[in-house]
């Protein structure tokens, strides 16, 4: 004979085990440190430096790609 199930509790526990997949998948996507923020922004902003050392005089672009027209 077959199990008695209350449909009830079988859709909270399945809901449930949704909503924690969720919060998983969203503590990998958001879950950096405040730590690892400023490590990511220093990281860049130093890369940015060289970037801008290494820009060559008159190779300024704007936002289009193309020379500005003085």
């Amino acid at each position: 004979m077959a199990e008695i199930v209350n449909l009830r509790r079988v859709k909270k526990q399945r809901a449930r085990a949704a909503a924690a997949e969720q919060a998983a998948a969203n503590r990998v996507a958001h879950g950096r440190t405040r730590a690892d923020k400023a490590a990511a922004q220093q990281q860049h902003a130093r890369q940015q430096r060289m970037l801008d050392g290494a820009m060559l005089d008159g190779a300024m672009l704007d936002e289009t790609g193309l020379k500005p027209t003085d």
